[in-house]
């Protein structure tokens, strides 16, 4: 079993998150942390610890805090960060910092379930041991680029097409692009492209409301609504 701590600052998550980890085959939760300190301690007493579900936005400190701390006492755990922090920098300091994976908040069971999945195929690679060739090294650093949403047209994230997708499971009814927008943060035109997308594939239905004057708005809701 892959044995995993799950950090996160808010409870309610922390609990949803250890589920999802649960549902996952041969993955077991080791123990729930929601502040920096006590995820240091738990890395300390826990018998095995072979991954950490990690927050960046912690009451104490960051993920990031975090990771550098642990790497300083010597825990090579690896990491998956998960988290609303969307900010370029962020990312690439978690890299820098050798998180192998970064799950944008929100997201679905199906998305960690990717990532845990990828995760566990590495390791398997890994465990193998011996030389690799050129191709096997690639596979390894390609291990853990599973998607969500496959099938994904070119150019297109499937971290931006689950923020749209659980903006869309969680709207009180039709929405439009710009209200997308103002719920993930993301531009009216990426959230346009999306929506666009998630309605040819059918994961979407879209609705026309009149105004008194000119085009009608587009809004759209999510299929399993309509």
């Amino acid at each position: 079993m892959i044995e995993v701590l799950v950090v996160d600052d808010d409870t309610r998550v922390a609990r949803v998150n250890a589920a999802y980890v649960e549902k996952v085959p041969g993955f077991h939760v080791a123990g729930e942390a929601h502040s920096a300190a006590e995820a240091l301690d738990r890395m300390e007493t826990l018998p095995q610890l072979d991954l950490v579900l990690l927050d960046h936005y912690l009451p104490d400190d960051t993920g990031l805090a975090v990771v550098r701390e642990m790497r300083r006492r010597g825990h090579q755990t690896d990491v998956i960060m998960v988290t609303a922090a969307r900010d370029v920098s962020t990312v690439q300091a978690a890299m820098r910092h050798g998180a192998l994976q970064y799950l944008v908040k929100p997201f679905a069971f199906a998305g960690l379930r990717a990532k845990l999945e990828a995760y566990a195929g590495l390791r398997r690679t890994l465990d193998g041991g011996g030389e690799a060739e050129q191709a096997e090294v690639d596979r390894i650093f390609g291990a853990l680029s599973a998607s969500s949403e496959p099938g994904l047209p070119k150019g297109h994230s499937p971290t931006t097409a689950e923020l749209v997708r659980q903006a869309l499971m969680n709207g009180e009814g039709p929405l439009s692009a710009q209200e997308i927008a103002e719920r993930t943060g993301l531009s009216r035109q990426t959230a346009q492209r999306y929506l666009k997308l998630l309605e040819r594939t059918g994961r979407a239905r879209l609705t026309l409301k009149y105004g008194d004057a000119g085009r009608p708005e587009h809004r759209y809701v999510w299929a399993t609504r309509a």
